[in-house]
């Protein structure tokens, strides 16, 4: 079983003041992140019921939510939320924590 953290950015009010400091601040803070094994960004998400589409989707991947907790509670997951307030002031998000059971189907 592993254990996920997904972010959703609405779309920011400056694109390119957001890209470039989710590109040149946020994501050095990620790779730090210890235990992290992928890491996945997506653009342009839909909703298939309606609603405004998300600008960013953002996916980490732990094996599991011990690991992914004890990540964030690390020195590097500190300076992670940290910057995430920074980028709440940039576009409204969206998160949470979850486990994945691969043996359902």
């Amino acid at each position: 079983m592993t254990a996920r953290f997904i972010v959703l950015y609405e779309t920011p009010a400056d694109p390119a003041a957001f890209d470039r400091h989710y590109r040149d601040v946020h994501l050095p803070l990620v790779r730090r992140l210890p235990g992290l094994r992928r890491y996945t960004l997506g653009r342009d998400a839909v909703a298939v019921r309606g609603g405004e589409p998300y600008y960013l989707v953002a996916e980490l991947e732990w094996d599991t939510m011990e690991e992914l907790r004890a990540a964030f509670a690390s020195s590097a997951g500190r300076a992670n939320a940290a910057d995430s307030a920074r980028l709440q002031e940039l576009t409204p998000v969206r998160s949470m924590m979850y486990t994945v059971d691969e043996s359902v189907l």
